[in-house]
């Protein structure tokens, strides 16, 4: 950071993820000092954008105007068309911070895989933060209220956001368990306990986060882990007896978790195989909510309803089977019935408030960056630049897969933004800058700034 002082707003951005936020006012947008910071973080990078430093000259290649611009100007013009156009710019400056500006801004920030190597785990400090306190809530007794006992672990941010913990929580695991499936093969002779410690972290670390993330009862996030890091031992290529042994320990943990607690978490875990066959209140508000959506998009198959249009067309679209809201309580709140204001699925939710013109942009963009990360990954030996690749894309998978049980809105919203920033740097950034050996003119030592080594073009890539 003292090198590039742009990288200050960056480091606080994550950090500040720990931090909770009071409620909005009614109607009005729940904003943290994550998203104050992230705005500084945009500004401070807009001069390096506009005059690029000397080695930033091909930072921005023309692969990024399609993923990053095309959806910006679709959901600009569906906030145009939308039935008033004022109440929707909000919910447009919100699409625009997470899916536009913080991409962006990583793009132009990052400048070496040793910063976004850095930037990745600083993710894991929130995660250790939140994990903690919602470990301790599960055991004493002090969580969000759940089956009558208040033991959800919520973290800092209360039971009016019962998904912010689990979200920072899963995206720190998916960080550890990159780092520990990426690092070098164990090199011969004994180690000393410096590197015996460093190659124990990321596991060890995984392990734990593992705790937090069950007792969050999050069944959405549960899955969405799950695949993420499926997904990141296929893309390693290998299963080394480092990964082996997190498996093994998560596998035991899972397994002593859902033994545990009267059996709360093996109870949750078996209810998602009777979601369809004997769903309880949740899911068939869930079902109502995604009904409604979907009515919606086909009453507006082009431009949709407008950004934040969902809560007032509901009501008109969706069944009787939806429930007045959600009971919330526990972790220091009063009881208070939550109303249920988003179909909980991102895919949906940008379907009925964008229609076909926004979901083609925005889900175009996101496979691109999928394809482009997958991509990168290939030929990429164990280390440091494979740590970066695999961490990148399981945030992008995990995000991904999550947007089918949930979407943006609460404190952890710019955690989204950060988890696309790094795939977009890892998807669209020069090989010369990700330190991707298919590029002979940069070996990929993780210090070097872009541009320090001039690209040999072989014809090798084409």
């Amino acid at each position: 950071m003292r090198r590039d002082p742009v990288l200050v707003p960056l480091a606080a951005v994550a950090l500040l993820l720990a931090v909770p936020i009071p409620l909005p006012l009614p109607g009005a947008a729940a904003t943290g000092a994550a998203d104050l910071v992230s705005l500084v973080l945009v500004l401070c990078c807009a001069p390096l954008l506009l005059r690029p430093r000397p080695d930033d000259a091909q930072r921005l290649s023309p692969r990024v105007l399609p993923v990053i611009a095309v959806p910006a100007v679709a959901c600009a013009v569906v906030t145009v068309t939308a039935d008033d156009p004022l109440a929707a710019v909000p919910g447009f400056a919100r699409h625009l911070q997470v899916f536009v500006l913080l991409p962006l801004a990583l793009l132009v920030a990052l400048r070496a895989p040793g910063t976004a190597r850095w930037a990745a785990g600083l993710l894991l400090l929130p995660a250790v933060v939140q994990g903690t306190v919602g470990t301790v809530q599960y055991l004493t007794g002090t969580g969000a209220s759940y089956m009558g006992e208040d033991i959800r672990a919520v973290g800092t941010y209360g039971p009016q956001n019962v998904m912010g913990m689990a979200g920072v929580v899963a995206a720190g695991m998916v960080v550890a368990v990159a780092f520990a499936l990426g690092g070098p093969p164990r090199a011969p002779g004994p180690r000393t306990p410096r590197a015996l410690a460093r190659s124990l972290a990321a596991p060890l670390c995984a392990v734990a986060l593992l705790v937090p993330l069950a007792v969050s009862f999050s069944r959405g996030a549960w899955i969405a882990t799950a695949v993420a890091c499926a997904a990141m031992v296929l893309l390693a290529g290998r299963l080394s007896r480092r990964a082996l042994i997190l498996v093994v320990c998560g596998g035991v943990l899972a397994v002593g978790l859902a033994a545990a607690g009267s059996g709360q978490v093996a109870d949750r875990l078996t209810s998602i195989g009777r979601v369809t066959d004997t769903p309880d209140q949740s899911v068939i508000d869930r079902y109502a909510l995604w009904d409604a959506a979907l009515t919606m998009w086909r009453q507006e198959p082009w431009t949709g309803v407008g950004p934040r249009g969902f809560p007032d067309h509901r009501d008109a679209a969706a069944s009787v089977a939806l429930s007045s809201g959600s009971d919330t309580g526990g972790a220091g709140w009063e009881f208070e019935r939550q109303q249920l204001l988003s179909p909980h699925n991102m895919y949906l939710l940008v379907l009925a408030e964008q229609g076909l013109l926004g979901a083609t942009a925005a889900f175009g963009a996101w496979a691109v960056l999928l394809t482009g990360c997958a991509r990168r990954l290939r030929g990429v030996p164990p280390g440091p630049s494979r740590r970066l690749g695999l961490a990148a894309t399981g945030l992008l998978i995990w995000q991904l897969v999550n947007f089918l049980y949930a979407d943006i809105g609460g404190p952890t919203t710019v955690l989204t933004g950060l988890a696309l920033g790094l795939a977009a740097w890892w998807a669209l950034a020069p090989a010369s800058a990700t330190g991707n050996p298919g590029n002979p003119g940069n070996p990929g030592n993780p210090g070097d700034p872009v541009g320090t080594a001039a690209p040999v073009d072989t014809g090798a890539r084409r």
